[in-house]
């Protein structure tokens, strides 16, 4: 199969995601809806076993026959770049390309409040990009470094599985570290890149205990330290990490998390009125209010502190969907979808008789 022409043929269509499995057509994802391409060729195991031969390296065909998936990037020049995951399923090979931009989008430009970027503007501590997968978490925390790159002089370093946007340097030095390639894991290079002296360091992921207690070392040794998690909201977050530790560390974690945090920003795409996609940001900073919650363990409490944060320009994931709505940038029924707590959401938009209606539900 021509991958680059179907990859080209993505790009220009606005895709997010292509998908390959054997016994399929190629499948495009754009705008949060799949489409099949039922005009081109049905993919058989042997196309897509060629296919991974002919754009993997050594080590990746190593990574796939030990760990049985694999993510690297891949590179058309003057196209674009992809994030390339390959499992296997039912024997054969199985791809889904993540269209990465050729340039980071500024701030400005992807629907992001401006405290996005105020944010950045903090000198030491822990921000947390969460989301679920497809929220857009590597485009903005992507968005974020460059706004720091092009009003600060930092030394940033990245690490990430793989590299997705290539930063220049600008104002700042950009290091972009890539897990498997340059260093074996996320702990690792934390710890290692300490004594490079970093100013800020940006991680791709924070999926295990290492990880986290270099990121809240790095954070409390007055470095800033940027990250992304695959949680839903800031409450889930918080309990993620902390219960991330042993039983007889977590009390202790609290304390240190609480010292740390400077912003949690939780974040979902939903489909706009008038085409494309706009994000519904949950936005927690981390006044007094909610490092008493973090440091007691009462992380029910957050959501309150978020609602009554507005001086903070903190907002709740219902308010931001609320405003949304009221702004005629999404359906109700978008929102909805989106929403964990659909009367509280109804009662904001000021229609609670639309809950009734099982369209709505």
């Amino acid at each position: 199969m021509d991958i680059q022409k179907l990859l080209g043929y993505a790009v220009e269509s606005f895709a997010s995601d292509v998908h390959l499995n054997a016994n399929s057509h190629p499948v495009l994802r754009i705008n949060g809806e799949l489409k099949i391409l039922g005009d081109e060729e049905l993919l058989t195991p042997e196309i897509l076993q060629g296919l991974f031969d002919s754009i993997s390296k050594e080590r990746q065909k190593q990574a796939l026959q030990v760990k049985k998936q694999v993510d690297f990037a891949y590179v058309i020049p003057g196209v674009s770049r992809f994030r390339v995951n390959t499992l296997i399923q039912r024997g054969a090979l199985s791809f889904a390309f993540r269209v990465i931009a050729n340039s980071v989008a500024p701030l400005s430009s992807i629907g992001l409040p401006e405290i996005y970027a105020e944010i950045t503007e903090a000198p030491k501590g822990l921000i947390l990009i969460t989301g679920p997968t497809g929220s857009g978490k590597s485009t903005t925390l992507a968005a974020m470094v460059n706004h720091i790159n092009e009003n600060d002089s930092r030394h940033i370093i990245t690490v990430e599985d793989p590299i997705e946007y290539v930063h220049p340097n600008k104002k700042s030095i950009i290091l972009q570290l890539e897990v498997g390639k340059d260093t074996d894991s996320f702990g690792q290079a934390l710890w290692n890149t300490l004594r490079h002296d970093p100013d800020v360091l940006v991680i791709g992921e924070m999926r295990d205990i290492e990880t986290i207690s270099a990121a809240i070392t790095a954070a409390e040794t007055g470095h800033l330290v940027m990250g992304t998690l695959h949680t839903n909201d800031a409450t889930q977050t918080i309990d993620r990490i902390v219960d991330v530790f042993p039983n007889g560390q977590q009390a202790q974690m609290r304390v240190q998390l609480s010292q740390v945090l400077v912003g949690v920003f939780s974040q979902v795409l939903l489909p706009c009125i008038r085409g494309g996609r706009v994000p519904a940001c949950e936005i927690m900073i981390a006044n007094s209010a909610v490092r008493n919650s973090i440091r007691e363990g009462k992380t029910q409490y957050l959501q309150n502190a978020m609602q009554l944060g507005i001086k903070e320009k903190m907002q709740t994931l219902n308010q931001a969907l609320a405003k949304l709505v009221v702004e005629k940038q999404v359906s109700v029924q978008h929102a909805l979808h989106s929403s964990v707590d659909k009367e509280q959401l109804m009662n904001l938009i000021g229609l609670k008789e639309l809950i009734q209606k099982p369209e709505y539900v």
